[in-house]
């Protein structure tokens, strides 16, 4: 009763929107800009339910925003801000490292589209709900976007007809298939053309078994566990590291993940050093529980102390203080008409991680689905990432059946080798060379490279 009197409500508006923007929300002045900005922003709320509101950052294509596509883009977690994406990874500028002045991002992703940043669900960033009991799952989100994007359109009608393309990093590996089915399948009408899932967990299974072999030939383990793992968890034919009832088989996965989990690595960028040093709390005990769930209650992970300095919840080797520090600023906070009341921003929310509720231990279901009704999709991965591993959304995408239609080939960014990829009819699969877990971060050239050829269906 409750969806269809908001989606009637929301119909009603659309007919109503008579302004061009909506003023309210427009960011007229940025804190700590030192250079020209050549594009329109808003920051504000969008209504996922009675009492659940979203907050967004919306920026205008540097190009054509009347022409260019919509992208919607998502971080994952579950539990964590898609304004890191925006300050750390594709949006138009940066934080310095001092957290009061910014930068520009020579490769912003809105050079050449209207970018759209939610952060979701409620209790992330800035989001909220007035109960303020976030406990949620999997379609929940899914609803609660899709409603949010309905409400988008009600403030900005003009950009209902532009090409809309969802992104998504991480979680999002289960946040953008199960939001592109709402979109897809959906009463609004959006010019819905694809999706885009970058280092995404796309199948628990996969990942799991995959990570293994990745560690392995990496140089993680050595001659002796792998020894173990292969005595333990295989057959003449097979190995199972993901769900085997093997006891041996447990105990060479858990001195397996320990390695991977306790002894300082970047789990989200393997050659990078670890910003900090080995920390444990909350944020990287989220992002690490995706991993080998079937072994949870077997596990015996011993945690590293943690660090005397404190980054919130920030996982491990990753630093967002200075984004933080930016966004808490009273004057910022008051550009992006943030409301006093609300806590403080933090990458990542503990209370919405620890009471969240998986429903897809894959998403290949929606994939076929989405597949079947023309969409083009991306799945792309940096293949020095261990907590979403290239080889686990690899084996994801052969999986779903598909007939390939170009052999497995590198592609060229600056003249040299940026990844190898492959293409399944509408489907692509494509890696990027040396890159870790947010792609946009760590090689900024190829990712925007990639972005645009996905966007305009080119050659990469």
């Amino acid at each position: 009763m409750f969806a269809g009197g908001l989606l009637v409500c929301l119909l009603a508006v659309f007919q109503l929107g008579s302004r061009a923007h909506y003023a309210p929300d427009e960011v007229t002045y940025l804190p700590g800009a030192t250079f020209e900005i050549s594009y329109r922003q808003w920051s504000g709320y969008l209504q996922a339910r009675p009492g659940t509101f979203l907050h967004y950052w919306f920026v205008t294509s540097q190009r054509d925003p009347v022409k260019d596509p919509l992208v919607l883009w998502l971080n994952g977690g579950p539990g964590c801000s898609s304004l890191d994406g925006f300050l750390s990874e594709n949006g138009p500028f940066h934080v310095n490292d001092d957290g009061t002045t910014l930068y520009e991002n020579k490769f912003s992703w809105n050079k050449i589209a209207s970018v759209l940043y939610v952060e979701s669900p409620a209790g992330v960033g800035f989001s909220y709900s007035d109960d303020q009991k976030y406990a949620t799952d999997d379609d929940q989100v899914a609803d609660d976007n899709y409603r949010a994007l309905q409400s988008f359109f009600v403030k900005f009608p003009e950009f209902i007809h532009n090409d809309f393309f969802i992104f998504g990093e991480s979680y999002g590996g289960i946040y953008v298939p199960t939001l592109s089915l709402c979109v897809a399948t959906g009463a609004a009408k959006i010019n819905f053309k694809g999706f885009a899932v970058g280092n995404g967990l796309s199948s628990f299974a996969f990942n799991d078994q995959a990570l293994i072999y990745f560690g392995y030939y990496h140089g993680l383990f050595g001659e002796d566990l792998w020894r173990d793992l292969n005595n333990g968890c295989c057959d003449k034919w097979t190995c199972n590291f993901y769900n085997s009832s093997s006891e041996s088989c447990k105990t060479a996965v858990n001195v397996a993940f320990s390695i991977v989990h306790n002894s300082g690595l970047n789990e989200y960028a393997l050659y990078l050093d670890c910003e900090g040093g080995k920390r444990s709390h909350k944020g990287y005990e989220m992002t690490m529980s995706h991993l080998f769930k079937k072994y949870r209650k077997n596990l015996h992970i011993h945690k590293v102390m943690p660090s005397s300095v404190s980054l919130g919840s920030v996982p491990p080797c990753l630093n967002t203080t200075a984004q933080r520090n930016w966004l808490n600023r009273g004057i910022v906070r008051k550009a992006l008409h943030i409301a006093d009341v609300l806590p403080p921003w933090d990458l990542c929310s503990d209370d919405v991680g620890e009471q969240y509720t998986t429903l897809y231990p894959t998403v290949k279901g929606v994939y076929l689905k989405l597949l079947h009704l023309g969409l083009r999709a991306l799945v792309y991965n940096g293949d020095t990432d261990m907590a979403c591993n290239f080889l686990g959304d690899q084996w994801f995408v052969e999986d779903l059946g598909l007939k390939s239609t170009t052999k497995y080939q590198h592609w060229i960014h600056d003249d040299q080798v940026a990844g190898f990829y492959q293409q399944f009819g509408n489907l692509t699969f494509l890696t990027v060379k040396g890159a870790g877990h947010m792609v946009p971060q760590w090689a900024p050239g190829p990712a925007f490279h990639m972005f645009q050829s996905f966007l305009t269906n080119g050659s990469y």
